[in-house]
């Protein structure tokens, strides 16, 4: 029996209940009976009407327990063929248009993993990952060629309505052709306008974010006077002079991981200190039973409880090509050694093997610094 209808099928043509006694035992068999009596009476006729037509008890309590079982698996054939047509869809779609369906899953909340791992294994099939554009993002992700640009939404504390007047002006007028384009097109307080600058969105100007920000300061009316109504002449905007104001990478990391939860670049190489010795992912085959040190950026992390009611810890992550890798920290290290948020860890443990697949039992593990932020300074 695999399918609920199995279930009718059984109960009428074996122990001969009728096809409506036979619902109430499908339906008891997931939860949704009406009452227990009902059922039980059900269950009594089932043994009843077996007995009477000759059949051994071992066969009877067999067929019985079978059907007791069901519940724990089975499931109806609309849900069944509906999730095989969907299932099916998805792997075609992920197959021959990965791109575009990694773009829908981000687009649709994505799942089990945090945006950031979603966009790993996009780059993996290609992607150029673009941050926020004025002239190109929308509020969702948006696919162009082979670059995703990431949404307006992935933007902490950007107000819905600033978006929406950005994408309106956009589409009615066309794309911005420089800052003091935008701030004469569009209303936006000076706050606003900084997390689209923090966030590279006018890197189309060719100038650094530090320049922008400070003729945003400039430029902007600030005094809290804002008007929707149009400019009868076009504005001419005071040029100022202002010395060159460079940013690096690492500042561009940390704004990122503030606006959007994450950066772009890669965790390894945020870290300060130096990794050595390490292996990768794929070297684990060779290590079978032996201890080795892999250097990993998590993943996702959950705690399991052992059969005596004890914490373990299962996580996930990948090494510095990207490849994924697992790691347990079984009781006797899972409060020595806890994982304290995303980053980049050191894992020392012993490589298992179960049916092909390779894991890591940790004897130690160690997260690592990071450079900190030189504005901080």
């Amino acid at each position: 029996m695999v399918y609920q209808e199995d279930v009718l099928k059984v109960a009428n043509q074996f122990a001969d209940l009728t096809l409506g006694e036979a619902d109430v035992l499908r339906r008891g068999m997931s939860g949704k009976f009406r009452s227990r009596q009902e059922f039980v009476a059900v269950e009594q006729k089932f043994i009843s009407n077996c007995r009477a037509k000759g059949y051994e008890d071992d066969l009877i309590f067999e067929v019985w327990n079978q059907i007791k079982s069901f519940a724990g698996y089975a499931f109806a054939k609309g849900h069944s063929a509906s999730y095989a047509v969907e299932s099916y869809q998805s792997l075609f779609l992920k197959c021959y248009y990965p791109l575009e369906f990694m773009t829908a899953v981000l687009n649709n909340g994505g799942g089990f993993y945090s945006a950031e791992h979603y966009l790993h294994e996009a780059k993996k099939q290609g992607a150029n990952i673009c941050l926020p554009c004025i002239n190109n993002s929308d509020h969702p992700n948006r696919l162009i060629g082979k670059s995703i640009y990431l949404g307006f939404g992935y933007l902490k504390n950007l107000e819905t309505y600033t978006i929406q007047r950005l994408l309106t002006e956009r589409q009615l007028r066309g794309k911005f052709k420089s800052l003091d384009d935008f701030i004469d097109r569009v209303l936006i307080s000076i706050e606003q306008l900084t997390i689209l600058i923090r966030v590279d969105a006018f890197r189309f100007t060719k100038q650094t974010k530090t320049e922008l920000q400070w003729q945003a300061i400039f430029k902007l009316n600030t005094n809290g006077i804002k008007t929707n109504q149009s400019k009868l002449f076009k504005i001419q905007h005071k040029e100022f002079k202002l010395p060159k104001l460079e940013n690096n990478w690492i500042e561009n990391a940390y704004d990122e991981m503030e606006l959007l939860g994450f950066p772009l670049c890669d965790y390894f190489h945020l870290v300060n200190v130096e990794m050595k010795n390490g292996k990768l992912a794929s070297q684990m085959k060779d290590f079978i039973h032996k201890e080795i040190l892999i250097y990993g950026s998590l993943v996702t992390t959950r705690f399991n409880k052992t059969s005596k009611g004890k914490l373990m810890r299962l996580s996930t992550f990948i090494d510095c090509n990207g490849d994924y890798f697992d790691a347990v920290h079984f009781t006797d290290v899972v409060d020595k050694y806890p994982i304290n948020g995303l980053g980049v860890y050191a894992c020392y443990g012993k490589i298992t093997d179960r049916y092909d697949f390779y894991s890591m039992s940790v004897v130690w593990s160690k997260k690592l610094s990071i450079i900190p932020d030189p504005r901080n300074n």
